[in-house]
């Protein structure tokens, strides 16, 4: 079992910056691959980032590549998501979630969700 709780959203202007943390806790996190995605009111869950066990490898959406990174850090159990350049169709809940496997696996289907946080991008 892995536990995921998100922090880090608000409110921001158009143009700026948020880093979303996922705190992880239970066994193994560091074997997880590791993964961002968000949801709308109204639309459906949409991919936003990817990331290996290893932070060797990453994917991203269309939507937010060049203006997101993802990163993790193993020994501190934490995923993170530095988003530039937000705009306002970048207003969602954003979730983390965990499956082993590549990136696509948790692209596609993850074992393991979190609460999730909302990012506010006012225009």
């Amino acid at each position: 079992q892995v536990q995921l709780v998100e922090s880090g959203g608000g409110l921001v202007q158009a143009g700026g910056s948020l880093r979303l943390s996922c705190a992880g806790s239970g066994r193994a996190f560091s074997r997880y691959a590791m993964g961002w995605f968000r949801q709308a009111p109204g639309k459906e869950r949409e991919f936003v980032a990817a990331i290996t066990w290893s932070g060797g490898n990453t994917d991203y959406g269309d939507s937010v590549k060049g203006r997101f990174t993802i990163s993790r850090d193993n020994a501190k159990n934490t995923l993170y998501l530095q988003m530039n350049s937000l705009q306002p169709e970048d207003t969602a809940v954003y979730y983390c979630a965990a499956r082993q496997g590549t990136t696509a696996a948790v692209r596609v289907d993850p074992d393991y969700w979190g609460q999730g946080t909302q990012v506010t991008v006012s225009s």
